[in-house]
């Protein structure tokens, strides 16, 4: 496999920049490449975490320079995102992005149990995965600049059935179109809100899809421009664009960062996929 190619941002792209990033777990997490990025690009960050992985983050984070602090925060507590934001305002008196990079699925929602997966479990998917943006956009609303700031979500492709991703999929549906929704409602405000969709990723999330195996291998095979799923930074400097001026026009889009896979129709990883379940 070849070395991942990191295309340095400029230092002035994010400068000044005060940024809260959720969802780093381990250094291959997109997350953790995003404020890797962001941090090249001249960003002030913080990431969140909460419960058990917190030590798992604050591992991770020394292997950021400079080494940023992480904040308990699990985003379906009402409590603690306001919480986290009184901490923001405390440290910088306002923050000028956020990265929304967190998803969550019980075990009964994936795998080929769509007919039998309890509404207490999808409720469980939707809440974590999708609802938790707007519930993040507005708890840090009120602290964006009046000049406007940048909310930014991770997805999967959700405009066709995956095998295997079952009540994910509807999740990432769900999520996308609460992007298009919140830059409706927030775009007065001067703040935009973008996804990114970014081709399978080697991450600890990754490995509770079933299939994935199968489906990256595929993906690499059928891209345009190829596919390394080892490396996560072509996703990360398009998060950091997103997060610059930019990128001031876009607000609404769901950016497909995966090689030009979406453009090409998936009949031959949709027939692998499908063969897994038999």
């Amino acid at each position: 496999m070849t070395e991942p190619q990191t295309v340095a941002p400029s230092a002035a792209l994010l400068s000044g920049r005060r940024l809260l990033i959720t969802g780093v777990l381990t250094p291959r997490s997109i997350a953790f490449a995003i404020a890797a990025a962001a941090q090249r690009a001249g960003a002030e960050i913080v990431l969140t975490s909460f419960g058990r992985a917190m030590s798992i983050t604050e591992k991770s984070a020394r292997r950021l320079d400079p080494v940023p602090d992480v904040l308990e925060m699990d985003v379906a507590d009402p409590a603690q995102l306001s919480a986290v934001a009184a901490q923001l305002e405390r440290r910088w008196g306002g923050v000028d992005a956020a990265v929304h990079a967190v998803g969550f699925a019980p075990e009964d929602c994936l795998g080929g149990g769509f007919l039998a997966a309890p509404w207490e479990s999808v409720a469980t998917a939707m809440h974590v995965s999708a609802y938790s943006l707007q519930a993040m956009a507005r708890t840090l609303m009120p602290l964006m600049p009046p000049q406007g700031g940048s909310l930014l979500t991770l997805t999967f492709d959700a405009s066709v059935a995956w095998p295997l991703y079952d009540w994910m999929g509807p999740t990432k549906a769900a999520l996308e179109s609460i992007v298009r929704y919140l830059a409706r409602e927030l775009g007065p405000r001067g703040i935009r809100v973008n996804a990114v969709a970014a081709g399978p990723l080697e991450t600890m999330a990754a490995r509770s899809i079933p299939g994935f195996d199968t489906l990256r291998g595929h993906w690499a095979g059928q891209a345009p421009l190829g596919w390394d799923s080892a490396d996560p930074t072509p996703v990360a400097d398009a998060a950091v664009f997103l997060m610059s001026e930019l990128a001031r026009g876009i607000t609404g889009e769901v950016l497909h960062v995966d090689g030009g896979y979406h453009a090409q129709g998936a009949p031959l990883a949709v027939a692998a996929l499908e063969a897994t379940r038999e």
